[in-house]
């Protein structure tokens, strides 16, 4: 028999200050309701696949502009997550049993899109022995058999409880990026990211090169949770000893009065100068805004990321 699943929680109860409400958004981070034929069209073919984007269940701002071109990030492996992180809108509870024909979903869908990039993610499956990594090695092959000349950048979980084998398992189906967040500062895990352990995040990534130094690796934070510039600054050196080729930062934004709370919204002006200082540290590729997420604008940044590449690898040749 079957065991029902408890009811998932869309918004856990979290220890939070009673006066978390989100102030008031400044002019640069407001956006357009979603609408369009575009948009719509894309919708249709997520609804007709059965598939879960990132875009929709973390509450994306940039929904509406990528839609609109018909750009999706999937994300597999369900829509409920086993971890509890207060900043994130994705469900908590336990999992569905994995869905083996959804990779040849993922990729009929990306076929349709006629994607030239696709970002596929998904919820932490710590559940699951491997955390998912076969699933996610599964979906980029079948990407690649349906849709070859579409590039991969997968946006994976931390894989925290499983062995080193799991990672190995998804470096090993070549995605031409791999992603990780380490999502904020270490001093701000314990109340933002209790479940995941900042320095295995950035080991995570270390290891991505090891195994496999053509890979693009990538990672990004989100700022405006309470963190200091001199906390930013040494994520990114840290990141840069990982040798991670790209960087995110975004402003982070409260999902509902239950989340963690925006500590302030950071300016134009001060993202600028976190680029700035990225870029001088020796990253290839930097995208920092306040609405910058981990796959928006996704596929140019890996084209000015290969471009990037090639030209370093020109100067020191």
């Amino acid at each position: 028999m079957t065991e029902t699943a408890p009811p998932r929680l869309r918004h856990p109860e979290k220890a939070h200050r009673p006066d978390n409400a989100q102030p008031r958004k400044p002019a640069w981070i407001r956006v357009r309701a979603p609408s369009g034929p575009g948009y719509a069209e894309t919708r249709r073919i997520m609804r007709e696949h059965r598939l879960v984007t990132v875009c929709e269940e973390a509450g994306c701002p940039n929904v509406g502009e990528c839609w609109s071109q018909g750009h999706a990030t999937m994300m597999i492996m369900g829509e409920i997550c086993t971890r509890g992180c207060t900043f994130c809108n994705v469900a908590t509870g336990r999992p569905e049993a994995l869905d083996p024909f959804e990779p040849a979903r993922v990729a009929d869908a990306v076929a349709k899109l006629g994607l030239a990039h696709v970002v596929i993610t998904s919820v932490d499956r710590d559940d699951l022995a491997d955390g998912g990594a076969e699933h996610f090695a599964r979906t980029i092959r079948a990407v690649r058999h349906r849709c070859p000349a579409t590039t991969i950048e997968v946006l994976t979980p931390d894989f925290l409880k499983c062995g080193p084998e799991a990672l190995a398992t998804v470096v090993a189906a070549r995605p031409d990026v791999f992603n990780h967040n380490l999502e904020t500062v270490p001093g701000l895990y314990p109340e933002v990211r209790p479940g995941a352990r900042y320095f295995h995040s950035l080991r995570l990534l270390q290891r991505v090169k090891e195994l496999d130094p053509g890979i693009f690796t990538k990672s990004g934070i989100m700022v405006g949770l309470g963190e200091t510039r001199n906390q930013v600054l040494q994520v990114m050196d840290d990141l840069r000893s990982a040798d991670v080729d790209f960087l995110t930062i975004g402003q982070y934004l409260q999902p509902t009065p239950k989340h963690h709370r925006v500590d302030r919204f950071v300016t134009p002006e001060e993202f600028a100068a976190y680029e700035k200082a990225a870029r001088g540290k020796g990253f290839l590729m930097v995208s920092a805004s306040p609405l910058t997420r981990s796959s928006y604008h996704a596929g140019e940044d890996f084209a000015r990321l290969r471009a990037a590449r090639a030209a370093a690898a020109g100067a020191t040749g």
